[in-house]
């Protein structure tokens, strides 16, 4: 993937939090004074831009490496994003000083362009040894063309690999009951983040139903605040909206009927309420103005929320490591708050059900070479999830998918959040996987361009229904 362009900025206008401003290629910090604006002003759009580019590594990176048969070395490639990034780094260097024999190289990648490149290495056959995924729909279309390996042979000479996961995330990398992938990193569930100090300043609480968020919306705009904060440029982030509120309406079995490709499944009317709920929200102005040019990759996004620039944001559990990363003050002063996505009244879905990424996984690459097939199934079995693994984890302030850490999370300076996520993660009556990664790649890259139509408000809920539907399968 290509590198992330620095980002163009002036106009610095004010927020209460010091953050990164990239400009000309070069870094600078500003202190930003008090009050806010409806637009996304400049510093807000390079803010916390603290993740490397792409094709930033670790000490044992090789730039352009990949796997295959012709090296004895094993790659591995990861997302440029806290608090993996960190976490990654500081095992493969601690594998490589245990086993100089059989290193690991690894290199990092900015999200949303990592997913193409990967694709297309995998089907040059040129994929890393170790590929890094999400589970679902793509590593099915791995598995269907017969691109990463089936782990049984080495789980069942290692039962350990299998019985550290909760079971639920240990699933996501199965196809057809079979493991191809192992989870590598931390469940995620989407929430619902808010600025308190915002909130307390307009005397109101966090939504707990659809009509309460609408009802913030007039309340924020009053107070010259956006209501929410999305990354529009990373689209991924508008996906979010889009899969809670057909949960909410009508249930996972909406989604269900989408992944078995039931004919005009795309036309149910819980996505069609969802999709007007989501222009209702857009033309009331709920998003920040700009926000189609708003990165989530370098936390952009994030920036908005502890900046006092907007009041609320839809996000991954995730982030939270990077809010805590770039604003420690922020959390230290108990600014952040957390709750679930609102209900929708009248809708037949579970509220405590969640959306999101149960977990990050590893594949390995069917064109792998025996030399690197054995390195990775020992950096799996003996360094990842090592107790300094798990515990820069959870330092960090996420919750590894593993059985067993509730003692840590205890223990952790960030027990609320964590034992939050915890049991977001582990009692949700259904943890859908996002949608982008449970569909077949080409049916997820459809729905992120139809959707951000849909925020844009260029297209209308039944025009989106039509073109989905024709991306299933017959």
């Amino acid at each position: 993937m290509t590198p992330v362009r620095p980002l163009r900025t002036n106009n610095v206008v004010g927020s209460r939090w010091p953050v990164a401003v990239i400009a000309n290629e070069t870094e600078t910090t500003m202190s930003l004074t008090p009050k806010r604006s409806l637009t996304v002003g400049a510093a807000v759009l390079a803010g916390a831009l603290a993740l490397t580019a792409c094709g930033s590594s670790g000490p044992n990176q090789t730039s352009g490496s990949s796997g295959g048969g012709g090296s004895s070395t094993a790659t591995m490639w990861g997302l440029s994003q806290a608090p993996f990034q960190g976490v990654l780094d500081t095992s493969v260097q601690s594998w490589n000083d245990a086993n100089p024999d059989s290193p690991i190289d690894v290199e990092f990648f900015a999200g949303e362009d990592y997913k193409p490149k990967v694709r297309t290495a995998i089907g040059a056959g040129s994929a890393p040894t170790f590929i890094y995924g999400w589970g679902g729909g793509v590593l099915k279309s791995y598995v269907d063309e017969g691109k990463v390996l089936d782990l049984t042979p080495y789980i069942e000479e290692n039962p350990e690999l299998k019985d550290r996961y909760l079971e639920a995330v240990y699933e996501n990398g199965t196809v057809d009951g079979k493991p191809y992938a192992l989870p590598n990193s931390y469940s995620q569930p989407v929430m619902l983040y808010y600025n308190k100090t915002l909130f307390e300043e307009a005397g109101v609480e966090p939504p707990e139903t659809w009509d309460d968020l609408m009802d913030l919306v007039d309340v924020f705009k009053k107070e010259g605040v956006a209501p929410f904060s999305v990354g529009g440029q990373s689209r991924w982030p508008e996906l979010m909206w889009l899969s809670y509120l057909v949960d909410r309406i009508g249930g996972p079995e909406v989604f269900e009927s989408i992944l078995n490709n039931e004919p005009e499944a795309w036309s149910d009317p819980a996505v069609i309420e969802a999709l007007t709920k989501i222009q209702e929200l857009v033309r009331a102005g709920g998003f920040i103005d700009g926000f189609s040019s708003v990165a989530a990759d370098n936390r952009a996004d994030q920036a908005l929320l502890y900046t006092g620039r907007a009041a609320m944001m839809v996000h991954l559990a995730g982030a939270y490591s990077g809010i805590k990363g770039d604003a420690p003050d922020f959390v230290a002063n108990d600014e952040l708050g957390y709750t679930r996505f609102p209900a929708v009244e009248g809708g037949e879905g579970d509220p405590e059900n969640v959306i999101g990424n149960p977990s990050n996984f590893w594949s390995i690459s069917a064109d792998a070479s025996e030399e690197q097939i054995d390195t990775a199934i020992g950096y799996l079995t003996d360094e990842m999830f090592s107790d300094e693994y798990v515990d820069s984890i959870i330092e960090a302030g996420s919750v590894p998918a593993l059985v067993d850490v509730k003692d840590k999370l205890s223990q952790s300076e960030n027990k609320d959040f964590m034992e939050t996520i915890y049991e977001y993660a582990s009692s949700a009556p259904n943890f859908q996987l996002s949608w982008d990664q449970a569909l077949a790649p080409e049916q997820g890259e459809a729905m992120l361009t139809n959707l951000a139509l849909i925020f844009l408000d260029q297209q209308t809920p039944e025009e989106f229904a039509d073109a989905m539907n024709a991306t299933l399968a017959p």
